[in-house]
């Protein structure tokens, strides 16, 4: 069981004393309440605010768009969207927006394994996870690229996980490729 250790009735506890969370505990969560899941580890989500979910909608319109024009097999989610990163039992996420293009990989329940392409909309209190738990999370699970959109400083940093190139970090008065497809680009000075 790697670095945990069984102790009855479905608890796994951790070298360290402190639990080993699981998939079940995230749906065994009250109705609204959300959390997400790191190698066992447990995180409450916030409730997002206005300009999270402005930003959110903004992007998720563009490559929505983009992907009804072009008739691919993608396709873009906003949260909440179950993503069981690595279709196991200790890893659960809800990236803001999440680009799928193996449809074998989603089902009624979500998305089951890495997504193409993970956007997160980072707030002052999710940074340290958006930046380096998720961003450690997604590249060993295999995901092709990760952007974050910080609304504060107007900046977005891109990491193309597949060449295992970045972060190359971009403003909102920039117009930036999404690595994973030809001709797809976000004009970020759009956005108000």
């Amino acid at each position: 069981m790697g670095n945990a250790a069984f102790k009855g009735e479905g608890l796994f506890m951790g070298v360290d004393g402190k639990k080993i969370y699981t998939v079940a505990d995230i749906e065994a969560l009250p109705q609204g309440e959300r959390a997400e899941l790191i190698d066992g580890e447990m995180f409450v989500m916030d409730c997002p605010t206005f300009t999270h979910q402005d930003v959110l909608n903004w992007i998720n319109i563009r490559i929505g768009i983009y992907l009804m024009e072009h008739k691919g097999p993608c396709k873009v989610l906003p949260a909440p969207f179950a993503v069981y990163i690595r279709d196991d039992e200790r890893n659960y996420v809800e990236p803001d927006i999440t680009v799928i293009c193996d449809r074998n990989k989603i089902d009624e329940k979500g998305c089951h394994g890495a997504p193409d392409w993970a956007i997160e909309i980072v707030s002052p209190s999710s940074k340290y996870m958006d930046y380096v738990r998720k961003l450690a999370l997604y590249e060993t699970a295999g995901m092709r690229e990760y952007w974050i959109v910080d609304p504060i400083q107007r900046s977005i940093t891109v990491y193309d996980l597949e060449h295992k190139e970045g972060p190359v970090l971009h403003t909102f008065s920039e117009r930036i490729k999404a690595g994973i497809y030809e001709d797809l680009y976000l004009d970020f000075s759009e956005f108000e």
